[in-house]
């Protein structure tokens, strides 16, 4: 469980990272950035996973895929729902529907949360159950500022679960699975990198856009595997609940970025605030509670032994 809260935080803050990145990569713009995302992540994640040895994940997709032909239905699907996130993600913000996005990520937790009960019978601990009615207090207010619930807001919201449920269910919740759904994703990103506008153009424009998304590739690439990783290692309501640090996160970089805190916003962070440090406290709880358990264990194992020397 604690490497699934190192990778989730981990890959929460190499998102926000992207976030202040992209503004970077100008004159590309959201679609384009997206595009050039998915076509440099897979040689990356592809690098890594014959490197590391774990390209037989890959593998272990294509044999279920050769053995059942239809699962390539669900994988199509699994990529659809991935790649869609990612564009919104860069495109919300160019397109005045940053804060109808934001409130989608701040909702998504709540949402996962709600179908972790529901589906999976998550058992929450009481630290998280008070963490949960935090965030949602947060959430609400942030509700009730926008005043409206838009198209983009419940795609992030709901879109999202879906995803990794589908995942879930087609057992594809590995690197092996996260390489399948960017590769399906490549002919839409092919067609936005490369579509409309004169790349060698603009690259002849910016000569250091090509080390600038060779950077975007690694940081997103690091970014997807720490999160899918923890995804494998966690409870569905608590990776929902760690998915509050990342639009925390965010709102730092936005604040670097000059943007301000308004007086009345100030009840939607301090809220999802106070519930990411009970999240750090239940976690850190639990692993005094496993190192006391262990000790224990070995403590008894000692025991036994040298009553079988006696």
């Amino acid at each position: 469980m604690f490497k699934g809260v190192a990778l989730s935080i981990t890959s929460s803050c190499l998102f926000a990272t992207l976030y202040y990145y992209a503004t970077l990569l100008s004159p590309l713009n959201g679609e384009e950035i997206f595009g050039w995302r998915m076509l440099l992540m897979l040689p990356c994640i592809t690098a890594f996973l014959i490197i590391s040895g774990e390209w037989c994940q890959v593998k272990a997709v294509w044999q279920r895929l050769s053995q059942k032909p239809q699962l390539l239905i669900g994988l199509c699907l699994s990529s659809a729902l991935l790649g869609t996130q990612q564009w919104l993600f860069m495109w919300a913000p160019l397109n005045g529907h940053g804060l109808d996005v934001s409130l989608g990520y701040f909702l998504l937790p709540l949402v996962m949360l709600m179908l972790g009960k529901v589906v999976y019978g998550d058992q929450l601990t009481s630290i998280q159950k008070i963490a949960a009615l935090c965030a949602g207090l947060g959430a609400l207010n942030e509700l009730y500022q926008v005043g409206k619930i838009s198209w983009s807001t419940l795609l992030v919201a709901f879109g999202f679960p879906l995803y990794f449920m589908l995942r879930r269910k087609l057992s594809t919740a590995s690197l092996g699975g996260l390489w399948f759904d960017i590769l399906l994703t490549l002919p839409v990103a092919a067609y936005f990198a490369l579509g409309d506008r004169s790349t060698p153009g603009v690259f002849t424009q910016v000569p250091n856009l090509y080390l600038l998304l060779a950077l975007l590739a690694v940081i997103s690439s690091a970014a997807f595997m720490s999160y899918t990783v923890a995804g494998k290692h966690l409870p569905f309501s608590l990776f929902g609940l760690l998915g509050y640090v990342e639009p925390i996160l965010m709102v730092a970089v936005a604040l670097i970025l000059g943007e301000q805190i308004k007086a009345e916003q100030w009840l939607t962070y301090m809220p999802i605030w106070t519930a990411v440090g009970l999240l750090v406290l239940d976690g850190g709880r639990y692993l005094r509670a496993t190192r006391l358990l262990a000790r224990e264990q070995n403590s008894a194992k000692v025991k036994v032994d040298l009553c079988d020397f006696v």
